[in-house]
């Protein structure tokens, strides 16, 4: 009942739509209603009196009324559905802005294809439910409660075998229904995995191709799709059992009225014309027990989509900006970690244990350390994509808690090694820096990236496409893209997660010198695998599981013979590789 008020709700903006819509079933309900009436009087009045004048009259009404019938139907069929259109839209549009409010958290342990499933195929099925389900419900009802009425001042007898069977029907609906929900909920829950199978498979197309697993991935998806099949299986079972029930309860109801409304006909106790009548209603009255079949079916369909929608929208974001939070003004970018402990709710180990760094404004910082130790951690805590377990973060001697969301990381910019590039132009990717950039901005930005002579050379210049994921630049192109795209950003504090990790010597040594520049002036936070790209940073942290292992400059570390950074330096780039370092770990 709780969602139902919800789903209600969503009609709200668009009254007159609906008010259309089911004014028009009104009307149209009351036309069919009217049609068997004229037949009565046909054959029991005009047809014997021969009254050839009142017949052409009563023909040119109909003709009247049902062409009016034919605009009420194409109202209803048109804009009944923009108005369902419209309410997908504004739920998709409300889902998708909730969406982009969720933690980290959410996206670590949610499929993309159980998300877009949420957005595109719920949402569709909701839509068809907001049109046709209270048009269908209201004629239903409508033609139900007249035909009873209407048929009851003509023979009270023959009226309760009719509703007899319509009672009959409605009791196995509601049966049914149970099933029929449990059935279509599973329905759209395999359908929410065959998507996220089908988007992981097809995203990692390049690996299986790379890895001769063509048929594993065939495999895997057909196990997904076999699902599938088997839920829709189990749902059209139950769509036989209800549409071969009720068509059984339709067959009975013709046949006791021919044969029973025949025996009163023969009695006397009604004319042939009732009969005439009595039929057609019988035929008129399973029209809106169809459409209740009809509502139904929608209602489970739609509504487990509905339910789906309300079960995302209440999740909960655990990173918001308090009442009281300030944005941050001027920021000079001293960033420090004061006793912090910052575990993942996945596996409950201490990442970080009371953990502290002071970073001076303009200071370039480099973390260094083996997997595991907590640099991307770091890194992840300063803009808040997760919050401390305990302890505070400050930038510029503010709590982050205490600072807007959106005004903390506006002022912070981010690379890292796996960029990000959506589907589009490579101005469109450069922009999404700063929306507002002028053309002179952006270009200066590329330029500054080392990328501008690149794009230029290109047949359709900032215009060129980069393909899904940026496929169509090598890594290099994509790194220079994220750089201009932080340039424009213009941030006072920079974080470069293995910016260059996964580049070749010589890009590597170009894309430095960019970052070099990038960096100038900025509090700037290197992770770093390759030491080389660290020797100038300002302060070296080394990072193993217990913390902070050492600090100090480059010069200042390499002259420590038994310490951890210079073995590890060694170990990368003299050959050297002691006994008792191990340069996966660092220990």
């Amino acid at each position: 009942m709780k969602n139902l008020k919800q789903f209600v709700q969503y009609f709200k903006p668009h009254l007159r739509l609906f008010s259309l819509d089911i004014i028009c079933a009104l009307l149209l309900a009351g036309i069919d209603l009217l049609f068997p009436l004229f037949a009565r009087r046909f054959v029991n009045d005009l047809i014997p009196a021969k009254n050839l004048q009142l017949m052409i009259v009563y023909t040119c009404v109909l003709v009247f009324l049902f062409t009016l019938r034919l605009g009420f139907s194409y109202i209803m069929g048109f804009w009944g559905h923009i108005m369902g259109t419209r309410m997908e839209y504004d739920m998709r549009k409300k889902l998708f802005a909730h969406i982009q409010t969720l933690p980290f958290r959410f996206f670590d342990e949610t499929k993309t294809g159980q998300i877009m499933a949420r957005l595109i195929g719920d949402l569709r099925e909701i839509a068809e439910l907001s049109h046709h389900g209270p048009e269908d419900l209201f004629i239903s009802i409508i033609m139900i409660v007249g035909s009873f009425v209407i048929l009851l001042r003509i023979n009270v007898l023959l009226t309760c075998i009719v509703f007899l069977f319509v009672v009959m029907l409605i009791i196995f609906a509601v049966w049914k229904r149970r099933d029929r929900t449990r059935t279509f909920r599973d329905v759209r829950n395999k359908h929410a995995q065959m998507n996220a199978q089908l988007e992981v498979s097809i995203s990692g197309a390049r690996l299986a191709k790379s890895f001769c697993n063509e048929d594993y991935e065939i495999d895997r998806f057909d196990e997904v799709n076999d699902d599938y099949k088997e839920s829709w299986k189990e749902a059209y079972r139950m769509l036989a059992i209800f549409s071969s029930g009720t068509a059984y309860f339709a067959d009975l109801l013709n046949i006791s009225v021919t044969s029973v409304g025949g025996f009163f006909v023969y009695k006397g106790w009604i004319t042939v014309g009732d009969l005439v009548a009595y039929l057609l209603y019988a035929a008129f009255t399973m029209q809106p027990i169809r459409r209740l079949m009809n509502f139904v079916q929608e209602y489970e369909v739609g509504f487990a989509g509905f339910n789906r929608f309300v079960e995302m929208m209440e999740i909960k974001p655990d990173i918001v900006d308090k009442p009281e939070a300030r944005d941050l003004m001027n920021c000079k970018g001293r960033i420090e970690f004061k006793d912090v402990t910052f575990q993942y709710e996945s596996n409950g180990a201490n990442v970080l244990s009371h953990f502290n760094l002071q970073i001076e404004p303009g200071c370039n910082l480099a973390l260094v350390g083996p997997s595991g130790a907590g640099k991307t951690t770091i890194s992840n805590l300063i803009p808040r994509f997760y919050d401390v377990t305990k302890g505070q973060i400050c930038v510029d001697d503010e709590d982050v808690r205490d600072i807007t969301i959106k005004s903390l990381r506006s002022h912070i910019g981010i690379v890292q090694q796996d960029v990000i590039l959506f589907w589009g132009s490579i101005r469109e990717n450069i922009l999404y820096g700063r929306t507002d950039a002028t053309e002179e901005e952006m270009i200066q930005a590329a330029k500054h990236a080392n990328i501008h002579g690149f794009i230029i050379s290109l047949p359709d210049g900032y215009e060129s496409l980069v393909g899904e994921r940026g496929v169509k630049l090598s890594g290099g192109q994509k790194q220079r893209v994220a750089i201009a795209r932080v340039f424009l950003k213009n941030p006072p504090i920079l974080i470069l997660d293995e910016a260059t990790s996964s580049l070749d010597n010589e890009t590597e040594a170009e894309i430095q010198k960019a970052i070099e520049l990038l960096a100038e002036n900025r509090t700037t936070i290197t992770i770093a695998h390759r030491l080389s790209t660290i020797r100038n940073a300002d302060e070296i942290i080394v990072l193993t599981d217990e913390g902070i292992a050492e600090h100090g400059s480059h010069d200042e570390l390499i002259k420590k013979p038994n310490g951890l950074y210079s073995r590890l330096y060694q170990a990368q780039y003299q050959g050297y590789i002691p006994d008792q370092i191990d340069v996966a770990t660092g220990t």
